[in-house]
């Protein structure tokens, strides 16, 4: 070999090995220090508690610990904006339901505590779905959506609990009012959680939240159950009947969660943990666990999130705009 040849040879493993710095040299290495989840919601809701359950399950398989760390407020926009400016070097996550995409449209928030709901995040996985339910406090008297409807018209002061401004639960009533010409009013909370406290307690009369949620409530007659926002009956729930079923032929609304990273992080860590979620996802106890929540498994690609995120964005923000949605 001459020694311009192995010069040339030399040269090129060198730059090989800076081209794979620092970058590669860190995947290969992932994780090698603890990963936290952030959840924009209190504990206590089914969001907490799925993050929780994926924390748990990816712990084990990366053998490296996994933590889930609670920051709410303002619809959730404080934590998901906190992890949209975070490192993008796959430790710090974002675990949310579909509020993501909606709140930052109907929260009055500066440029620089929002977030880009399109273009700031690389998803890595939907987790699930979840039909969303119509609860009441059984001194409200109804057992069905044409009782409280009627109640409602018949002038008395109702209200309505949510997670949160913006969240598909405000959504489905606010399109439910409309299409039933009642005022029923929106009592935002700060997550599913203390939205429940709440009607339990009879401080609210009613509350759109997730079936996990209530469902502890519902089968010791603390609430009653009067109807599902899917356009079909939930598997989850066969016998509470849908708005559709009701009347209400086009108020359908559903909700989701799933995983995200900050823009940027490397496509190396998306898949690795694309793929351990997708196999956590087939357990068959983490189906079992899930569906104590009311949800339903997804998963797939990251594209599956990706788009179900870009077709929120532009459904359900022609509703709020339609519905004149805001935060209250």
């Amino acid at each position: 070999m001459t020694l311009h040849r192995r010069h040339l040879i030399q040269a090129s493993l060198i730059a090989c090995t800076v081209a794979a710095s620092p970058v590669a040299l860190a995947q290969s290495a992932y994780p090698n220090k603890p990963i936290t989840v952030v959840v924009s919601y209190p504990p206590g809701g089914d969001t907490d508690a799925i993050a929780r359950l994926f924390a748990e399950r990816l712990s084990q398989r990366l053998k490296q610990t996994v933590l889930v760390e609670n920051r709410p407020g303002a619809g959730g926009t404080i934590g998901n904006a906190s992890v949209g400016r975070a490192a993008p070097d796959g430790y710090t996550l974002l675990f949310t339901p579909n509020p993501f995409t909606t709140a930052p449209m109907v929260m009055k928030l500066p440029p620089n505590a929002s977030y880009d709901v399109l273009g700031g995040f690389e998803p890595i996985i939907k987790i699930a779905t979840q039909p969303l339910v119509l609860v009441a406090h059984p001194s409200l008297g109804v057992k069905t959506i044409p009782e409280m409807i009627n109640v409602a018209k018949g002038g008395k002061a109702m209200s309505y609990a949510s997670p949160g401004a913006g969240s598909p639960m405000h959504v489905v009533a606010e399109w439910l009012n409309k299409s039933a010409g009642v005022k029923i009013t929106h009592v935002p909370y700060r997550g599913v959680g203390p939205s429940v406290v709440d009607v339990v307690a009879g401080h609210v009369n009613t509350a759109w939240v997730t079936l996990g949620a209530v469902s502890q409530f519902t089968s010791n007659g603390r609430l009653v159950t009067l109807a599902i926002a899917d356009a079909r009956r939930s598997t989850l729930a066969p016998n509470v009947p849908t708005l559709v079923e009701a009347g209400y032929k086009d108020v359908v609304v559903g909700a989701w969660n799933g995983f995200f990273a900050p823009k940027g992080t490397p496509a190396a860590v998306v898949n690795m943990l694309n793929s351990h979620m997708n196999e956590i996802l087939r357990m068959p106890d983490v189906v079992e666990r899930l569906a104590s929540f009311g949800a339903l498994p997804a998963g797939g690609a990251p594209d599956v999130l990706a788009k179900t995120n870009a077709s929120d964005y532009e459904v359900q923000g022609k509703l709020i705009a339609d519905l004149g949605i805001r935060a209250d």
